[in-house]
């Protein structure tokens, strides 16, 4: 299952990459314009996931839901924890409803096609990796990110080789389909919400396309019985 997920991954990259050439952040304003209305509602946003990670035993790991990523879940014996809201325009509906006021902006964004709360376990490493397709952005939102000695967010982002930090009420519009990994140098966990939104801006027929395989995701997800 893992080489037809890489097969796959690496055939839809390949015609994307042909036809859309980006940096790997992006301008959240231009691309992204409900992404205000997120970080306006950080606190409240924060005050629900650390509801949610007093149960933190209860919420799967990566790997358990979608076993393909195994290798950049399961690598190191620490947990990458995720609590999913919706994926591909499918609402996951118990999930939504363990907090409220996400599950309202996710509802008056259209542009959110998934999302999803991540819970990274003290001193987990996500190891390099790309992810499948151009066709949507990641917007990450910083919830409750640790510090450093130096004040400094201790989770650390590093995309194309670039470090980021993005710390807590703070955030990012970025390009997952580049090379990336993550660390958590800290001793507390690191809570992000995480944004899969339809790209704006893209050639016809890779709007096309990119409804197309959004709609087909959309559909197993339905298939699977997600909600």
């Amino acid at each position: 299952m893992s080489l037809l997920y890489d097969l796959s991954a690496n055939m839809v990259r390949r015609l994307y990459d042909a036809r859309i050439d980006t940096p790997p952040v992006l301008d959240a304003g231009i691309y992204f314009p409900d992404a205000g209305k997120f970080v306006d509602a950080w606190p409240t946003l924060r005050d629900e996931a650390l509801a949610l990670a007093a149960r933190l035993h209860t919420i799967p790991r990566f790997h358990d839901i979608m076993p393909a990523q195994m290798p950049i879940s399961a690598n190191d014996g620490k947990d990458w924890r995720v609590l999913v809201l919706k994926v591909y325009g499918t609402d996951i509906g118990k999930n939504l409803a363990t907090c409220p006021k996400l599950a309202q902006l996710i509802a008056s964004s259209p542009d959110v096609l998934s999302a999803t709360l991540s819970f990274l376990a003290p001193h987990k490493h996500i190891p390099r990796h790309r992810g499948p397709f151009r066709g949507i952005l990641r917007y990450q939102l910083g919830l409750s990110v640790p510090v450093d000695a130096d004040g400094r967010p201790a989770a650390v982002l590093a995309l194309n080789d670039q470090e980021h930090r993005i710390g807590s009420g703070q955030h990012l519009l970025w390009d997952d389909t580049y090379p990336h990994e993550v660390w958590n140098h800290s001793d507390e966990p690191r809570i992000a919400l995480l944004l899969d939104v339809r790209r704006r801006y893209m050639p016809v027929d890779m709007r096309l396309l990119s409804r197309a395989l959004i709609a087909s995701v959309g559909m197993v997800a339905r298939l699977r019985g997600v909600d």
